[in-house]
């Protein structure tokens, strides 16, 4: 069975249709949402629509779940916790229902377990970046001590694609890149991050998955290019999108700490309109 994995959608309708025309074409089976469809941008409900219609495995993340009312927003950035306000003034009953029921893990099938932060933690495990290699063990070691038997961890909440293996007691990161993928040892165990499908903050700005082919134990990742001065027209008119998010995220915050130095940052963000095209 060939599973898509994806995460972080970020209710970005157009980088969600890309990157579904992308897994069809691909052939998958099956997909798993790792959290976070919603936040950040407009089309919210769409992006759940189109979700079920795909019969996508979903779990909860934690713009998913502050949204619905279920945890607060400390520690969101301002543009994250200004879009949960967004989301969450305008949820439908049914779209509203559809996050509250989201669990914060799920076993697909036993071949992976699925989670959007951290394995390891009872309670915040939504909330926890897997960002450096002592939280990526520890969830390792929750992974060797699942029931469900499987040997690959899907997370997502970080944003950035990658592949981590536990091999004599250590973290290992195995380069996911290449065209051909990466094939799983079958005694390994392995932490697997798709990227984000609608809020990049690389300097590639495609839409990103994974496929995981469980008969071959291949894991391949791809990148989808969408329309993204659209999904941002969109965010801009709603007053959610930062100062400068037309530019890449790495650039945009260089950009940002050289205004800063210059002195003119806070000139500008009370001088420019957010919803400004130029910025």
């Amino acid at each position: 069975m060939k599973i898509a994995l994806i995460s972080d959608i970020h209710a970005n309708l157009e980088a969600l249709q890309a990157t579904l025309d992308a897994i069809r074409a691909e052939g998958a089976e099956r997909i798993v949402c790792l959290g976070d469809i919603v936040g950040y941008n407009t089309d919210f409900a769409a992006c759940i629509a189109l979700l079920r219609q795909a019969g996508a495995v979903c779990i909860a993340g934690n713009h998913d779940r502050a949204a619905a009312g279920l945890i607060g927003t400390d520690g969101f950035s301002g543009p994250a916790a200004r879009a949960v306000a967004w989301t969450g003034a305008r949820l439908d009953e049914d779209s509203r229902a559809f996050l509250t029921g989201l669990p914060l893990t799920a076993d697909v099938d036993g071949a992976l377990v699925a989670v959007h932060g951290a394995l390891h933690l009872k309670v915040g495990k939504e909330l926890v970046r897997l960002d450096d290699d002592g939280k990526r063990a520890l969830s390792l070691r929750a992974l060797a001590e699942h029931p469900s038997g499987a040997r690959l961890c899907a997370f997502g909440h970080t944003h950035r694609a990658g592949l981590w293996e536990w091999r004599d007691g250590t973290v290992q990161a195995v380069p996911l890149d290449g065209p051909a993928g990466v094939e799983l040892r079958a005694d390994g165990l392995y932490l697997l991050n798709p990227g984000t499908v609608g809020e990049p903050r690389g300097a590639d700005a495609r839409a990103c998955f994974a496929c995981y082919d469980t008969a071959a134990r291949r894991v391949t990742l791809h990148r989808v290019a969408y329309a993204r001065r659209a999904a941002l027209a969109k965010t801009r008119r709603a007053g959610l999108a930062p100062r400068f998010a037309a530019v890449p995220a790495p650039f945009r915050m260089k950009l940002i700490k050289i205004l800063r130095l210059l002195g003119v940052y806070e000139w500008l963000k009370r001088a420019l309109p957010r919803r400004l095209p130029s910025i």
